[in-house]
C-alpha cells in the first residue's frame, strides 16, 4: 500500500498487506478470547428452558475454552499440511455452523455438541493461524502488532456481551444464537486475508528447463514456509517432506522454560477476573457498582495493551522481552496478594485498575515472548504445544478455585493462592531465562569457539585482501604471473623466451 508495500525477498515486510494481516487478527483474537465469556449471558435462559442448573450450564463456556487451547496440537498439524488460509475459512464455517446448530437444540448435550464443542474447535483453527500469519508479516514492529492484535480481546469482551444481551431480549436465546451465528461468519473474511506473505522473486531469464524446475521447487518451499511449515531438507533425489508437529522444539531449554511459565501463569491468571464480580457482592457493593469492575478492566486492558507492545518494541527493551514478561506477571501476582483484603469500593476500583494494567502487558506479551523464543519456523508447532499445556492449566486453576470458594466461603485464600501462583511464575521466568542465557553463553564461549572467533577477528584486523594488480599485455611475464594458482608454496619460476623484435618493413 503505498511506499510501505511488501518487498519481495528482504523477509517480513513490516506493514503493506501486514496490517490488513493485523487487522484480522485483531477481530479473530477478540472472537476467540470474547465469545466464551459473552455467551454467559444466555445462560439463565438455558437454565429454565433445559431445568439446568448454572453449573451445567456454564460447561457450555468452558467447553469452548477447553477446545480453543486443547486442539493447538491439531491446528498445528492442518496449519503444516494446509496452510493457514484454508484452515481459516473451515475453522469460520464451524464456529459459525456451531451456534446455528445450537439453536434448534432441544437438549442441553446438544448445545454442548454444537455450541461447545464445534464453534470452540472453529475459534481454535482461526485464532492459532492468525498469530502465524502476524509473526510472519512483522519482524521489526511485531511486538507492536501482537500487542494491537491483543487488544481485541477486550474490545470485543465489551461490545459483544451488550450485545447478546440485546439479541436475548429482542430474539430469545435461539434467535441470539442464531444472529451471533451469522456474525462469526467475519471469521471466513478474516482468513481470506491472510495470504502468504511475498516470495523471492522469478527466476533469471535464459534458464533452462531444470533450472526452472529448481526454481519452482523453491518458491513451493518458500512459500511453505511463508505459510509458517517446518520442511524438512530433501534426500538426494528425493521428495522434500513436511514435519506436521515439530516435537521436537521440547528439546529447546527456552521452549521448556516458556512452557513452564505458562502452565503456572494459567493456573491463577484468570481466577480473580472470573470471582471478582461475585467477591465484590459479598462485600456488600451495589450490583450495578460490582459488574461495572470488570468494564474498569477491560478499559485499562484496552489501553495497556497496544502501550506495552510499542514499549517491547523499542531497541533497548526488545532483547529483554522475556525479563519485561516475567515483571508482568509478577506485578499482576502482587496486585492479587495486596489486594486480597480489598473490602470498599475505592479499594476494589484500584485493584481493577492495577489488575487491568498488569494483565494487558501480560497479554500483548505473551506470544511475542514465543516467538522471539523459538522463530518463525517452529512458530506453529511450539504455539500449538502451549496451549495444550495451557489448557491442562485452566481446566485446573478456576474449577478448583470455585470449589475452595464453596467450601471455605472465603475469597481470601483464592486470592492469595492465584496471586501466588502467577508471581511464582515471574519468578521462574526470570531466573530460569537468566540461567538459559547463561549457559548459551557459557557454550558460544568454549576454547573451541575462543579460537575459531580470534581467528575471524585476525582476518577482519587484516582488512580486505589485496585487490589484484591490473591486467598486462597478454603473453608477458607479469601477466602469467598473475593468472598462475597460488596454492600451497610457490611453482618454480618459469622463464620466459624472449620475443623477436618485429622486423622492420
Amino acid at each position: 500500500m503505498g511506499a510501505g508495500g511488501p518487498r519481495r525477498g528482504v523477509g517480513p515486510p513490516d506493514g503493506g498487506w501486514g496490517w490488513a494481516v493485523l487487522g484480522a487478527c485483531f477481530v479473530v483474537t477478540g472472537f476467540a478470547y470474547g465469545f466464551p465469556k459473552a455467551v454467559s449471558v444466555f445462560f439463565r435462559a438455558l437454565m429454565r428452558d433445559f431445568g439446568a442448573g448454572y453449573s451445567d450450564t456454564a460447561w457450555v463456556s468452558s467447553i469452548m475454552l477447553a477446545m480453543l487451547y486443547g486442539t493447538g496440537p491439531v491446528s498445528s498439524i492442518l496449519v503444516t499440511r494446509f496452510g493457514c488460509r484454508p484452515v481459516m475459512l473451515a475453522g469460520g464455517l464451524l464456529a459459525s455452523a456451531g451456534m446455528v446448530l445450537a439453536s434448534f437444540a432441544t437438549r442441553l448435550l446438544e448445545v454442548y455438541l454444537t455450541a461447545g464443542v464445534l464453534t470452540g474447535l472453529g475459534l481454535a483453527l482461526n485464532f492459532q493461524p492468525s498469530l502465524i500469519m502476524l509473526g510472519l508479516y512483522f519482524e521489526r514492529r511485531r511486538p507492536l502488532a501482537n500487542g494491537l492484535a491483543a487488544a481485541g480481546s477486550p474490545v470485543f469482551l465489551s461490545v459483544l456481551s451488550p450485545l447478546g444481551q440485546q439479541l436475548l431480549e429482542h430474539f430469545g436465546w435461539r434467535g441470539g444464537f442464531l444472529l451471533l451465528g451469522g456474525l462469526l461468519l467475519h471469521c471466513c473474511a478474516c482468513g481470506a486475508v491472510m495470504r502468504p506473505p511475498p516470495g523471492p522473486g522469478p527466476p533469471p531469464r535464459g534458464a533452462g528447463a531444470r533450472d526452472l524446475a529448481g526454481d519452482s521447487a523453491g518458491e513451493a518451499d518458500a512459500e511453505a514456509e511463508g505459510e509458517g511449515l517446518r520442511v524438512r531438507e530433501a534426500p538426494p533425489g528425493g521428495r522434500t517432506r513436511r514435519r506436521l508437529l515439530d516435537v521436537a522444539v521440547c528439546a529447546d531449554r527456552a521452549f521448556v522454560v516458556y512452557a513452564v511459565t505458562k502452565f503456572l501463569m494459567a493456573l491463577g491468571l484468570f481466577v480473580p477476573a472470573i470471582l471478582l464480580v461475585n467477591y465484590a457482592k459479598d462485600a456488600g457493593v451495589p450490583d450495578a457498582d460490582a459488574a461495572f469492575l470488570l468494564s474498569i478492566v477491560g478499559f485499562v486492558d484496552i489501553v495497556a495493551r497496544p502501550a506495552c507492545g510499542a514499549l517491547a518494541g523499542l531497541a533497548r527493551l526488545r532483547p529483554r522481552v522475556p525479563y519485561l514478561f516475567s515483571l508482568a506477571l509478577l506485578a499482576n501476582g502482587l496486585t492479587d496478594l495486596s489486594s486480597a483484603r480489598a473490602r470498599s469500593y475505592g479499594a476494589l476500583v484500584a485493584f481493577c485498575i492495577a489488575f487491568g494494567l498488569s494483565y494487558g502487558m501480560v497479554g500483548a506479551l505473551q506470544f511475542e515472548v514465543l516467538m522471539a523464543t523459538v522463530g518463525a519456523p517452529r512458530f506453529p508447532s511450539a504455539l500449538g504445544l502451549v496451549l495444550l499445556v495451557e489448557a491442562v492449566a485452566v481446566l485446573i486453576g478456576p474449577p478448583s478455585a470455585g470449589r475452595l470458594v464453596d467450601a471455605l466461603k472465603n475469597y481470601e485464600i483464592i486470592f492469595y493462592l492465584a496471586g501466588s501462583e502467577v508471581a511464582l511464575a515471574g519468578i521462574f521466568m526470570a531466573v530460569a531465562t537468566n540461567c538459559c542465557l547463561r549457559r548459551s553463553k557459557d557454550t558460544l564461549s568454549g576454547p573451541g569457539t575462543e579460537g575459531e572467533a580470534s581467528d575471524t577477528e585476525e582476518a577482519e584486523a587484516q582488512g580486505d585482501p589485496e585487490p589484484l594488480p591490473a591486467p598486462k599485455e597478454p603473453g608477458s611475464l607479469e601477466a602469467l604471473e598473475v593468472l598462475s594458482p597460488r596454492v600451497g608454496s610457490p611453482e618454480p619460476e618459469v622463464e620466459a623466451e624472449p620475443r623477436p623484435a618485429p622486423e622492420s618493413v
